[in-house]
Parts: C-alpha cells; sequence; structure tokens
C-alpha cells in the first residue's frame, strides 16, 4: 500500500522488484486487498497492461496506519540523533544491497 500510495499505480511486476518478492506473492497479496476493497485493477496505456491502485477505502486506510506508524517510529527512535538514524538506514541500505546480490 505505501508504494502503491506513493506511485498512483503500479503493475505486480512493478512491487515485486520494489519489494523484492516474487510475483506470486504479490498477486497473492494485491487480490486480498482487491477483496477487502483497498485496492482496485486499472488499465494502463496498454490495454493488456493491469495497473493497481489504491481505492479511496485503501487511501483512507494506509493514512490512518500511517499516523500509528509514524507515531512508532517516533517512540522506538526516540534518544537516536537523526545523523545515527541516517547512518543505520545507510547500513541497512547496504545490507540490502548485499542480500539481492
Amino acid at each position: 500500500m505505501y508504494y502503491l500510495y506513493h506511485q498512483e499505480s503500479a503493475t505486480n511486476v512493478e512491487i515485486s522488484l520494489y519489494q523484492g518478492v516474487e510475483k506470486p506473492t504479490i498477486t497473492r497479496t494485491m487480490a486480498s486487498l482487491e477483496e477487502l476493497g483497498y485496492v482496485e485493477q486499472t488499465t494502463g496505456n496498454d490495454k493488456r497492461e493491469k495497473r493497481m491502485k489504491l481505492t479511496t477505502l485503501g487511501l483512507e486506510v494506509y493514512e490512518r496506519v500511517r499516523l500509528t506508524i509514524d507515531q512508532y517510529e517516533e517512540d522506538i527512535l526516540s534518544g537516536v540523533s537523526e545523523e545515527e538514524q541516517l547512518e543505520i538506514i545507510r547500513i541497512l541500505g547496504e545490507i540490502r544491497n548485499n542480500i539481492m546480490k
């Protein structure tokens, strides 16, 4: 939902590449989110291309959950300087790159 919120729409392949997981995993997840009414399929420039986007309900749920996540992140990072947080992000990025090799 985070990716769709920021990209507006995406194919399952785009989402799977972003998440670093196999497409069938994303396909199952999108089907579940669609059943809940959080996402819907739209067509792209090519009518064969299926793009997913958040519904109005999906946007509302994402924004509500995002507030909770933001508060949680603020709580767990209490006492950690911005400089230290940036270093953690850099290190985790390097670890992710090593995993993806």
